[in-house]
Order: structure tokens, then sequence, then C-alpha cells
């Protein structure tokens, strides 16, 4: 087994046999998503996108909280340092213009990303839950759209993200209450995956990802990209994508590998229900 540990700024990013996890790492504030952690999440992008060996991502936070959202006390020092509201807005709007690139990028990472959520993930904390491809909870995890409480509007990609997942009569009760949801209901509305116990979730996650080992990590980064576009782009242009992104999938060579596997009836390499079972 080769575990390979960095240090960031707010955050851990561990890679162990092509799993990465990406661990907020400031529970004593419940994992607000500081300046720090921001930069943080565009080191670790950088450092998965360039590493073809990584094969999924999982994002979780320490100390029993997921993340609690963005850093209202950064927020108070702006305001003392900022004479005129116009500052303050436009210093607000640029932040949230570069945290809306990267989480782009997270949204469109060309692994599988797993959010284990155990504990708070509230306001922005809940939008980076969204962002995931799959969300896996503890049985004590609470999400929240909490930016209503605040007299803020939700943010960090919630708009894009929640409707899609649950309807969007479901996404104005969320977005409109400002309302805790724990995961069971968040299961039943279905933007949770699994819930595990508390003490499972980790281990779970990590079962779960490193499924995901002997998948073409290609085809599952069209397949995210092409989805992602899909409730925007008209029937002509994405069957005209996806007909351009099969015919460059059908001469990979993890294809043609593939497909002698299955001609000379030789087990595949990625089979989820045959992993399943075993």
């Amino acid at each position: 087994m080769t575990i390979e540990t960095v240090q960031l700024r707010d955050s851990i990013l561990t890679i162990t046999n092509g799993v990465a996890e990406f661990a907020h790492c400031r529970p004593e504030h419940r994992n607000c998503l500081s300046a720090n952690l921001r930069l943080d999440y565009v080191d670790m992008l950088e450092r998965i996108e360039s590493d073809p060996a990584i094969c999924a991502l999982i994002i979780t936070g320490a100390g029993g909280s997921f993340c609690s959202g963005g850093d209202l006390k950064a927020v108070v020092s702006k305001l003392s340092k900022h004479s005129v509201e116009n500052e303050l807005a436009i210093s607000m709007r640029s932040s949230l213009i570069g945290a809306n690139q990267w989480l782009s990028r997270l949204r469109n990472l060309e692994v599988p990303v797993i959010a284990a959520v155990d504990g708070a993930a509230f306001g922005a904390g809940m939008s980076l839950a969204l962002a995931a491809d799959f969300i896996m909870a503890s049985s004590r995890a609470h999400f929240c759209m909490s930016f209503g409480k605040l007299g803020l509007i939700p943010d960090m990609g919630a708009f894009h993200a929640l409707p899609r997942l649950i309807g969007v009569a479901n996404a104005r009760d969320l977005m409109l209450t400002a309302r805790v949801v724990h995961a069971d209901e968040a299961k039943r509305l279905g933007f949770v995956y699994s819930v595990h116990t508390a003490d499972s979730l980790a281990e779970a996650s990590r079962q779960f990802a490193g499924r995901f080992k002997y998948a073409s990590r290609h085809a599952l980064g069209t397949t995210k990209r092409l989805l992602n576009l899909s409730f925007e782009t008209p029937y002509s242009t994405l069957a005209e994508l996806e007909s351009n992104a099969q015919a460059v999938e059908t001469c990979t060579p993890y294809h043609v590998n593939a497909l002698g596997r299955f001609v000379r009836k030789e087990a595949l390499a990625f089979d989820w229900d045959r992993d399943e079972r075993t």
C-alpha cells in the first residue's frame, strides 16, 4: 500500500492506492470555507487533474463537521475595512467568481467525487457537497441552505445543483425555509446516496471510491461533462457531442482491451455488479 500525505493550509490531501482524500481540517471553526481552504481546493484540483493514477476523490471534514459554510468572521472583518458598501459588494463578487471557477473544475473533474458528510454541511458547505457526484452521509449528518437566515441568497452553485437533484418544488422548500434536513430525509429527497454510522462512514466511502480503480477515467470524465450539460443543451447539440465523444472512446486502449476481454469471454476489469456481489 502506498500512501502520500500533503499538508495544505486548512486541509490535508492523502492519496492511498489511487484514491485521493481531501479533508477540511479546521474543526475548531467547524471547517468553515476560509480563504485558505478556497486556495487549498485550487491546489488539490491541480494535483488530481495532473495525476492519471488517481481513480476517485473523497471530500470530507475533520472533527465531526463537514463544512459549516462561509467564514462569517472574515466577512465581519471585511465590513470593518470597507468604508463604502460598494467596496464590500465588489470584494464579495470577486471572491464568488473565483470560487465558482474552481467549483466548476470540481464538478467536471474526470474522476468520481464523493462527499463523505459527517455533521454539519451548512450554506456553502452544503453547496460544496452538492458539487460531488455522490453524497455519502453519516446518520448524524445534517444539511441546511442556511443563507436565508442571514438575509443572503444561496451561492456556490446551489441554484444549479439542487433543483436538478431534487426538483424545483423541493429546492424551493429548502432554499426559502432555510430549514435543517437530516440524513434520512436527505436520502428520501434524493441528494444523499447512502447513510452510514458515523464510525463506518470513512471506510464505506473509501471502499466505494476504490471500486472505480479499474474504470476508464477518460470515459467517466466525458460522461460527467455531458451530464452536466444535459439540462440546458438542445438534443441536437447534445447528440452531436455524444457522437463525437463516443467516436473518441471507441479508439481508446481501454475500450480495445475491454472489447478483447468480452470476445474472449474473460471478466471485464470494471464490473460494478460483480464487485457488489463480492
